[in-house]
């Protein structure tokens, strides 16, 4: 069996979300968000290294709370950088040799159906790279930033919110890090490195319940739907999203 390494990027600010503690480590129905995310992955038979990176100046307090949670886990702490990509690629370098592929999930998407990521994972096997995505439901307005005005509606034909997991070979994920700055000015994620080196990337119907935590209104979502007892889990079956199948 084909085995992953996963990076969870947790090295964040939170700015938008406020409160005395980074939404990574504050408690969702008795568990931090960071661990919901990890549990995701660190069981799993084809996963053999989990990294979760954290800023530096987190990591005392996070083992001063955490650590018991790693004792029997394979998890590794990773270094953060200044942004998004610098962490990723901190963690591309402590890469044991036995993962053939790497797949990156925000650590605060902590309701990812587990199922989501089986078909991740299974899609990147068969091509290489994939991610999770949403088709876009929704109106979308291009706005000026200053006055708020809309200045274009684009169609919505085609166009996919894009999710995590993100998986990939292994040699085309280090070969796109390493051209990285090339394309740093308009690439927004890793699938999109990819892309721009002319690897295919192909989507996997993801999930409505697969939402990044960003604000207090989506951490209140996320309790919302841990508490309704018919949302545990990603247990619910596959139900039709727009024009699309979408896991639960």
């Amino acid at each position: 069996m084909s085995q992953f390494a996963v990076i969870l990027p947790a090295a964040g600010q939170s700015r938008r979300f406020g409160g005395l503690e980074k939404k990574p480590f504050v408690s969702l129905q008795s568990r931090p968000v960071w661990q919901r995310s990890a549990e995701l992955f660190w069981n799993r038979p084809d996963v053999s290294q989990v990294l979760l990176v954290l800023d530096p100046q987190d990591q005392d307090e996070f083992r001063s709370r955490f650590g018991h949670l790693l004792a029997f886990t394979n998890v590794t702490i990773v270094n953060g950088g200044h942004e998004r990509f610098a962490s990723v690629a901190n963690a591309l370098e402590k890469l044991n040799e036995t993962a053939e592929f790497v797949a990156i999930h925000d650590a605060v998407r902590p309701l990812c159906p587990p199922r989501l990521v089986d078909a991740v994972f299974c899609q990147a096997r068969a091509t290489g790279a994939a991610l999770a995505a949403i088709p876009v439901a929704d109106t979308l307005k291009r706005v000026e930033p200053t006055t708020q005005q809309i200045t274009d509606t684009l169609p919505r034909a085609g166009l996919w919110q894009a999710q995590t997991p993100q998986a990939f070979r292994r040699d085309w994920l280090v070969a796109a890090y390493a051209r990285r700055g090339e394309y740093a000015a308009t690439i927004t994620d890793d699938a999109q490195l990819l892309e721009a080196l002319g690897h295919p990337v192909t989507v996997v119907p993801g999930s409505p319940r697969n939402f990044k935590i960003t604000t207090p209104d989506d951490f209140q979502l996320a309790q919302a739907l841990l508490g309704d007892p018919q949302s545990q889990e990603g247990k619910r079956p596959v139900a039709r999203f727009g024009e699309s199948e979408a896991i639960w």
